[in-house]
C-alpha cells in the first residue's frame, strides 16, 4: 500500500508538472511577443541607406508582428557588417527578440576572406530583404573623371569604409580587371564621413547604392549637379539612371565575368534581414510573415517613396537560395575573389 501511495504521489507530481509546463510549451507567437521588446539591429552607422530603411520600417514591422511588440533600433557598425553578423549568430538571444539588418557582403565574405570570420550565413535564419540594389560610381563635380571613359585614363581618389565593404571591393575589381585608375582610401566610418571628405577635397568620389544616392546629401548634390554618376555596378540597371552605363556590359573576359557575377550576386539580396540560429520554427515563420506584410504595406511604400527609395520584397527562402548559389561557386572563382580581398 505504501508503495502504491508513493507511486500515485509521483504520478500526481508529474501530472502537475506537465500541467504547469503545458501553457509555456504551447505558447503561440502572439502570446510570446505581446508586451515584449524586439531589437532591430542595423549593421551600419546612422545616416546611410540601411539606416534609412530600418527607421522607416520598424513601426510597420511592429504593426504586423503577432502581439505587436515594441521594436527598437540599435546601430552596430563595424567590419563591413560582420561585427553585427557575428553577434547575431553567436551572442544574440535565440528566442526571436533580436533580428538584424546585415550587409550583402556578409553573404559571401566568410567563404572567401583571408581573415577569420565567426559568421556563417548558412547558419542563421533569413527573414527577408527590403529590395534589390544596384551600386553607382559617383564623382565630385571638380574631379577630372566625369565619364566612364575617363575612369581608365585619369587617376582619382575614392573614399570607402572597411576593406571588405562593397564600396571598396567594387572599385577594386574594376581597377584589377578593367584597368581603372582609382586610389581607394578605406577607413571612413560611414557615408556621412565620406561625404564630408568629398566636400573637403580629401577624396573625389565614392561607390554607393542608388538608394543612398537618391537620399540625404547625395540627393541634393545630384539635383545641384555637384556629383556625376558615371557607372552602375550590379547585375542589372536601375530604372532611375537608364542612360548611365552598366559596368557588366564592359566585362568581356569569361573568367573576369564569372568573378563580377559572383561579387554582384549579393546585390540581388538587397538589404537582408536575419534572426539567430535556434529560434523556434513557429516564431521564424511569424517573423517572415510580418516582415513580408510590412514591406508590402502601402504606407511603408509611401514613406520610402518620400525619400526616393523603393521596396521590393525578397523572401527569406530566396535569400537562403542566394547563399546556396554563392557557396556552390567554382573553386577558380573563389580563388579570384580571395585574391581581390587579400590585404595589400
Amino acid at each position: 500500500m505504501r508503495m502504491f501511495n508513493g507511486t500515485m504521489g509521483l504520478l500526481a507530481a508529474a501530472a502537475a508538472a506537465v500541467l504547469l509546463a503545458g501553457p509555456a510549451a504551447a505558447q503561440t507567437p502572439e502570446e510570446f511577443y505581446r508586451g515584449k521588446r524586439v531589437t532591430f539591429v542595423v549593421s551600419a552607422a546612422p545616416g546611410g541607406g540601411a539606416d534609412l530603411y530600418a527607421r522607416a520600417f520598424v513601426k510597420y514591422f511592429s504593426k504586423h508582428m503577432p502581439g505587436q511588440p515594441q521594436v527598437v533600433i540599435t546601430n552596430v557598425p563595424g567590419a563591413g557588417g560582420l561585427t553585427a553578423a557575428a553577434q547575431l549568430q553567436n551572442n544574440a538571444p535565440k528566442d526571436g527578440t533580436t533580428v538584424s539588418l546585415l550587409q550583402r557582403n556578409n553573404l559571401y565574405l566568410p567563404l572567401v576572406s583571408a581573415e577569420r570570420i565567426t559568421f556563417d550565413p548558412r547558419q542563421v535564419n533569413w527573414i527577408g530583404s527590403f529590395n534589390k540594389e544596384t551600386y553607382a560610381l559617383a564623382t565630385w563635380h571638380t574631379a577630372p573623371v566625369k565619364t566612364l571613359a575617363d575612369l581608365f585614363v585619369r587617376p582619382i581618389k575614392l573614399g570607402a569604409t572597411s576593406f571588405n565593404n562593397e564600396n571598396r571591393t567594387f572599385p577594386a575589381i574594376i581597377n584589377e580587371y578593367l584597368g581603372g585608375k582609382m586610389d581607394i582610401i578605406a577607413g571612413y566610418k560611414g557615408n556621412d564621413e565620406i561625404a564630408l571628405a568629398m566636400e573637403r577635397g580629401e577624396v573625389q568620389g565614392r561607390a554607393l547604392t542608388i538608394t543612398s544616392l537618391l537620399s540625404g546629401n547625395d540627393a541634393s548634390w545630384l539635383r545641384d549637379k555637384k556629383i556625376n554618376v558615371i557607372a552602375q555596378l550590379g547585375v542589372e540597371k536601375s530604372p532611375h539612371f537608364p542612360d548611365v552605363p552598366l559596368i557588366m556590359d564592359h566585362v568581356k573576359d569569361p573568367k573576369a565575368k564569372a568573378l563580377f557575377e559572383f561579387m554582384f550576386l549579393p546585390l540581388q539580396g538587397g538589404r537582408p534581414v536575419a534572426a539567430p540560429p535556434g529560434v523556434p520554427a513557429d516564431r521564424i515563420a511569424a517573423l517572415r510573415r510580418a516582415f513580408a506584410a510590412a514591406v508590402e504595406d502601402p504606407e511603408f511604400v509611401a514613406d520610402l517613396a518620400k525619400q526616393n527609395a523603393t521596396a521590393e520584397l525578397l523572401k527569406g527562402e530566396d535569400l537562403q537560395q542566394i547563399v546556396a548559389t554563392l557557396y556552390a561557386a567554382p573553386p577558380e572563382v573563389l580563388a579570384l575573389a580571395r585574391e581581390l580581398l587579400k590585404p595589400q
